[in-house]
């Protein structure tokens, strides 16, 4: 019996990094990245049970720093990146690398859950991306269809595509471009669309959103001042291969058309505080998430601008139709875009949320106290968009 109430996990450490395990769609899994100064850092595999309402843990080491970003491989199960910090002389850099979690830890492998006693597990790196001369790494973005074999990493002003080869053991650069003008040129994120045979990318560098040609590593689009302060994450709408969502540090949420990027389809000003993430739920992408410094996570139904704007997928056929429909079916209005419900278990900010892979209606948040938090679609809501 599934129920609505949250799922807490603390971590014990501070923590900004979480990815679902996105080539994994039976089960339920996160992964989150710590940050801690003092002790080695870790990756906290957090594996769901929604039958019995229980998070089963397994630890890995990541003992070269601090995490910023993870992302998992879309294609292996195993094989996930990191952005991490790495005291260099005299200034701190943030590198990128590629890395296998152990057989016995990847999904479907049948170990018992573990407890707090069993050992850590350690990560085998399998390759850096970057030699550090193109800056800071600031994300890594796994192509979102094939191989897992095409990454692009966003480094201060330098967008760099990647070729991982011998099984992830080499990256090679297959092409990059940089930012130019004046400004702060150093990109704060980057997705990669899903659709247009996944050729492009959107990135965001200080007030300014850009798409990305990776056939030709050339700019595609520009939204200059998308918000009015900086844009902190972006995420493709995964059904409408036009649309983009977009957070910043104006508290606002914004939905651009990337064809006519004059003015904004849509904005959303629910938080008190900067946006951190953004993320459209993968099969009904009506239903958008987002996470702030006011501690706050915001599911809202963006229905007007979803692939299912009257409440069902639109066929032309159906809108051809409405004139022959009955007449008290015409005064049904489309239904409205709205807050379906604030969730209000972080007490600090909450730094990324995310959907499972695995489970349309289930998704995670986490604040930088290291609290990861698992909640569900209100049922309610759940059965109205499904019959």
């Amino acid at each position: 019996m599934e129920d609505d109430a949250p799922v807490i996990y603390g971590l014990e450490f501070q923590a900004r990094a979480l990815t679902p395990q996105t080539a994994e769609t039976d089960a339920i899994r996160f992964l989150v990245g710590t940050q801690s100064l003092k002790y080695d850092n870790q990756i906290h595999i957090i594996d769901f049970d929604d039958e019995n309402n229980i998070i089963n843990k397994n630890v890995l080491l990541h003992q070269v720093g601090e995490i910023w970003h993870i992302s998992a491989s879309p294609a292996d199960k195993g094989v996930l990146a990191t952005c991490y910090n790495k005291p260099s002389d005299s200034k701190v850099l943030t590198c990128a690398a590629v890395w296998r979690m152990p057989k016995e830890l990847e999904p479907g492998s049948h170990e018992s859950p573990d407890d707090s006693s069993s050992p850590a597990h350690t990560l085998e790196l399998l390759c850096h991306l970057d030699d550090t001369a193109h800056g800071s790494v600031a994300c890594v973005a796994w192509e979102p269809t094939g191989d897992g074999r095409r990454v692009i990493s966003l480094a201060d002003s330098h967008i760099l595509l990647w070729d991982l080869q011998e099984s992830s053991s080499q990256a090679v650069l297959a092409g990059s471009a940089s930012l130019e003008g004046k400004g702060q040129l150093k990109f704060t994120s980057g997705r990669w669309s899903p659709h247009h045979t996944c050729t492009q990318v959107a990135t965001a560098n200080d007030t300014t959103i850009r798409g990305w040609d990776t056939r030709s590593m050339s700019q595609i689009y520009c939204i200059e001042n998308a918000h009015g302060q900086l844009v902190r994450d972006l995420d493709f709408n995964p059904n409408k291969q036009y649309y983009l969502a977009s957070c910043g540090d104006d508290c606002k949420v914004k939905f651009w058309d990337t064809r006519n990027v004059t003015e904004p389809v849509k904005t959303l000003e629910e938080h008190s505080h900067w946006v951190w993430s953004v993320r459209y739920n993968h099969s009904h992408d009506q239903l958008v998430l987002t996470g702030s410094s006011d501690s706050r996570v915001i599911l809202s139904n963006m229905v007007s601008i979803s692939s299912e704007p009257f409440g069902h997928l639109v066929d032309d056929d159906d809108l051809s139709d409405q004139e022959e429909r009955r007449p008290e079916e015409k005064s049904q209005e489309p239904p409205q875009d709205s807050v379906i419900a604030t969730y209000e278990e972080h007490e600090d900010s909450v730094y990324a949320v995310d959907w499972s892979s695995a489970d349309p209606w289930l998704f995670a948040s986490l604040s930088y106290d290291g609290r990861l938090v698992i909640n569900r679609v209100p049922r309610a809501l759940k059965y109205h968009i499904l019959l």
